[in-house]
């Protein structure tokens, strides 16, 4: 394990009142306290839009940001019944979000589509996750490398600032099923997508990218061993302060 800069970005999908922000006020002080463990990670809890503003008013760490968990491919203002732009989710505090998650490909939003929302999302200056990864039929298939370089290659512009881009690989048959990809499966992924990124866009930074699909404070400790793994996108378990911040933990222990 590196002493490198390492996300925990929780994704709380369809959950939460006004009320929760009582959750995000317990993971921002007792991350606080195991501080000390290691200063370079960023904390980031992506919320439903409906609560950004009001979680933003209220928080007081630094330590915690917020993001969206989707945002409108239209910038800024317009005749779009129900969608929220990126100008909307920034001017409500949001620093991050989180775009082409599996959950919304499946309902058919396209790469195409998604490369839209990546240019209207950086061009206010949001940080994006940009989730990848194959279904079962896929993976079973042999297809897992080729199937995450057609989302990369058909998401991304080439003018995009991967400084403020981060990538997560959430396997489709990993999220919500408790089943997890094995070390040297997921280490040979890991480093497929990384060349993969600096070879096609020539970008001269180190990418981030992250690993989704039932993330808990169990199976942790096995991912804290491979260090292609900047990060993790963390589901239901994210919706917990103390499932949490024992995540956080026990990568450290």
């Amino acid at each position: 394990m590196t002493n490198k800069l390492k996300y925990f970005v929780g994704n709380w999908k369809m959950f939460g009142d006004f009320n929760s922000f009582q959750i995000i006020k317990r993971i921002a002080f007792d991350y606080q306290r195991i501080k000390a463990i290691n200063k370079k990670n960023k904390i980031i809890i992506c919320i439903p839009s409906v609560l950004i503003a009001f979680f933003n008013s209220k928080l007081r760490s630094k330590s915690l940001l917020l993001g969206a968990q989707n945002c409108s491919q239209h910038k800024d203002y317009g005749p779009y019944t129900g969608s929220i732009s990126a100008t909307m989710l920034r001017k409500a505090g949001a620093e991050y979000v989180i775009l082409g998650h599996s959950e919304n490909r499946l309902e058919g939003e396209t790469n195409n589509l998604i490369k839209k929302k990546i240019i209207s999302a950086q061009d206010q200056n949001l940080s994006i996750i940009l989730c990848i990864g194959e279904t079962l039929s896929d993976k079973n298939k042999k297809r897992t490398f080729a199937v995450l370089k057609k989302q990369i290659i058909s998401s991304i512009d080439n003018k995009s600032d991967f400084k403020k881009i981060i990538i997560a690989y959430e396997p489709v048959w990993s999220v919500g099923t408790g089943r997890v990809p094995d070390s040297h499966e997921l280490k040979k992924t890991f480093i497929f997508i990384k060349k993969l990124l600096k070879a096609k866009f020539k970008i001269k930074i180190k990418p981030s990218v992250i690993y989704g699909g039932s993330v808990n404070d169990g199976n942790i400790k096995k991912f804290s061993l491979i260090d292609e793994i900047d990060g993790f996108l963390i589901g239901g378990a994210s919706q917990s302060s103390k499932k949490f911040i024992d995540i956080i933990k026990n990568y450290y222990k």
